[in-house]
């Protein structure tokens, strides 16, 4: 049995986190809260989360599925070097920004769902994994001799040789009229208008 990669769990349990920070965030500052400006602090901090989580990390074994626009936002992941790579600093951050939100009421959920995410992170650090961007890959074009479809080697059966039309029988046919003369209806028909 495979082993759990356990930073694609904290990766979407942390955007998750990110979008109900900023859900708590906008309650809390819209609501006049008492301490509507931890709210606003919220925002931000959700904000902050849902760029850091948004692109995908590649996966050690198999394919991952790359988010949309992933990868403009994989390219600025990129320019912070081991700061983006590293499961320990991301669990540390998730972690300092999970404590002032959690002062409020409205943004105590992206709070806790937040510090679950630190705690994967952690684990996923102290298993060794790391972050790595997908990398696109080239695309093969393809061959032009290989698309065209060779003729098959095997015809289709023919009908036996005496069920086939002898050039002789087509002349007898009159032009027009049913191959092997007039049919004649055995059902007597009468032309009665009511």
């Amino acid at each position: 049995m495979g082993q759990i990669e356990w930073a694609m769990w904290a990766n979407e349990q942390a955007l998750a986190s990110g979008l109900i920070l900023v859900a708590g965030g906008i309650v809390a500052t819209a609501g006049r809260f008492t301490q509507w400006y931890f709210g606003t602090y919220a925002i931000a901090a959700g904000v902050l989360v849902c760029l850091l989580e948004y692109p995908r990390g590649s996966r050690a074994k198999g394919s991952t599925l790359e988010r949309c626009g992933q990868r403009y936002l994989t390219a600025v992941l990129k320019l912070l070097g081991p700061l983006s790579r590293n499961y320990y600093f991301r669990a540390a951050l998730h972690l300092a920004l999970s404590v002032p939100a959690g002062f409020l009421l409205a943004t105590i959920l992206g709070t806790v769902c937040l510090v679950i995410a630190s705690i994967i992170y952690l684990l996923a650090a102290v298993r060794g994994e790391q972050w790595t961007p997908i990398e696109p890959r080239p695309k093969e074009r393809p061959q032009v001799g290989g698309t065209i479809k060779q003729p098959p080697s095997n015809p289709p059966p023919r009908p036996p040789v005496e069920a086939r039309k002898k050039p002789g029988e087509e002349d007898a046919t009159p032009a027009g009229g049913p191959p092997g003369g007039p049919r004649v209806n055995p059902i007597p028909v009468t032309d009665e208008v009511v």
